[in-house]
């Protein structure tokens, strides 16, 4: 199992599936299942047993909510044109300073889109 392309609060677009072509913001990825949850993708309805608060009120009924969607079903959408696009890695050089005031180099890796070549 590899890491994923897609991070939270990422605009993907579903490709497949019952919602295809739907766009919609990444609220939650479930790594060890290969999952996202996407805002308004997905959507079940839920039963809820009904129950009570400590003020009193009544909980339950009929709740519709997203359930999750694998990460092979969504790419993610270029920000430069809103269009999906599949994900690169390009590792970029940066300069860091230590607490004690001296610096050094290391690289960091960014994400690049394929189709434009732009960042994400």
């Amino acid at each position: 199992m590899g890491s994923l392309n897609i991070k939270k609060g990422d605009l993907v677009q579903v490709i497949t599936g019952k919602d295809k072509g739907v766009q919609g913001k990444v609220i939650a990825v479930l790594v060890e299942a290969d999952k996202v949850l996407v805002e308004g993708v997905n959507r079940i309805k839920k039963h809820t047993k009904v129950g009570q608060t400590t003020r009193g009120a009544k909980t339950g009924g009929i709740v519709t909510q997203e359930a999750p969607i694998h990460v092979s079903n969504v790419q993610l959408v270029d920000p430069s044109d809103n269009r999906p696009t599949r994900v690169g890695f390009r590792r970029e050089v940066v300069t860091k300073t230590r607490p004690d005031g001296t610096s050094y180099e290391t690289s960091r890796s960014v994400r690049v889109s394929k189709r434009t070549g732009k960042d994400i």
